[in-house]
């Protein structure tokens, strides 16, 4: 956890749209340790997609340095691809071949035997739940059969950095958790650095190590998910009393106690945003109690990482899915990296 495999110093992307200028990413700083998982979140067209492209050597970076894997990402792509896996948005795989057959080729490509390609392709294929319809056509599978497929292309030399584009984009629940079990096994038998994007807020919850919130094209918080929700949101503690009247007797009393807290009511209702709230609810209750406006009912709540993109950007991740940032007009393979190098 001490080497560091991937580093980024003012990393920048302009496109040009309309013959206007869009800043997809701007003097990006970025640093990630081996054997972390960090994951990039932030809203549609924030430029999470872009970085993820830019480290991975699939477009260029318009001004700045990255280094991913000990090797510039511009001055010796080729060695940046042998070291990493990416699994994008699209489907790398081609439609007229067999899934097995493809996983078999992207293996030698990333110089594995024929007897290890078909072997890893072997696990791959169990672990992602591929085993009924490895033998088809690629043409034929349904749209989460495909997904697991590129995943399965994405990991088939069990690559030290793993990038992850929305992995779980098209995944039942079922693959969803297979693909997370994956993931945290690489990490335990490999020590494997893995950065993904994701709207899947769980996941990231659960699974990154830092969070990093990306909002028009710039890093707007970066820290494990527990410390941004404890210094970017609130517990919500939602409080009713009798009626109208006394609710806003409470409000006033706790907007003086606690001047940080964010307290909205309505009717007998009181909805409390405050930092720490599930510690102070105790004395809280308490001192309306004593203040001759006794409470009903109490609800508490601990914040989430939407809460985090709510404070932070202004809008509630649920509200997009894929990533839809200014690199959708490029067109590239999303895993076979090493056999276009």
């Amino acid at each position: 956890m001490n080497s560091t495999m991937i580093q980024t110093h003012g990393l920048t992307k302009q496109f040009t749209v309309n013959k206007s200028t869009v800043e997809a990413v701007h003097g990006l700083d970025l640093t990630v340790r081996a054997g972390e998982l960090v994951a990039l979140l932030g809203p549609n067209g924030a430029g999470k997609s872009t970085t993820l492209r830019m480290l991975t050597t699939l477009i260029a970076p318009t001004s700045g340095t990255a280094t991913v894997a000990g090797h510039d990402v511009m001055g010796d792509p080729r060695q940046v691809r042998r070291r990493i896996g990416y699994i994008g948005q699209g489907n790398g795989a081609g439609h007229q071949q067999r899934g097995r057959d493809e996983l078999v080729s992207q293996g030698r490509a990333y110089g594995l035997t024929r007897s290890q390609a078909r072997e890893r392709s072997m696990e791959l294929i169990e672990s992602l739940d591929l085993g009924e319809v490895a033998d088809r056509k690629v043409s034929t599978l349904s749209g989460g059969q495909k997904r697991r497929l590129d995943i399965a292309m994405g990991l088939i030399h069990s690559p030290g950095l793993l990038f992850l584009d929305e992995p779980s984009t098209g995944l039942d629940p079922q693959n969803r958790a297979n693909l997370q079990e994956h993931v945290i096994a690489l990490r335990e038998r490999h020590g494997t650095t893995v950065v993904l994007t994701t709207h899947y807020l769980d996941e990231a919850d659960s699974l990154a190590d830092r969070v990093i919130v990306i909002d028009h094209g710039r890093v707007v918080a970066d820290d494990t998910p527990a410390r941004l929700k404890a210094a970017h949101a609130g517990d919500r503690i939602a409080l009713t009393f009798a009626n109208a009247e006394e609710a806003a007797v409470a409000a006033e009393r706790v907007r003086r106690q606690h001047p940080d807290a964010a307290v909205r009511h309505g009717g007998a209702r009181l909805d409390i945003r405050l930092v720490g709230g599930t510690f102070l609810v105790p004395s809280l209750l308490l001192g309306l109690e004593n203040a001759g406006v006794p409470v009903r009912s109490a609800e508490v709540a601990r914040p989430t990482l939407d809460d985090v993109f709510l404070n932070l950007t202004g809008a509630s991740l649920r509200e997009g899915r894929a990533d839809t940032d200014a690199t959708t007009a490029v067109i590239e393979n999303p895993v076979n990296l090493e056999a276009s190098a």
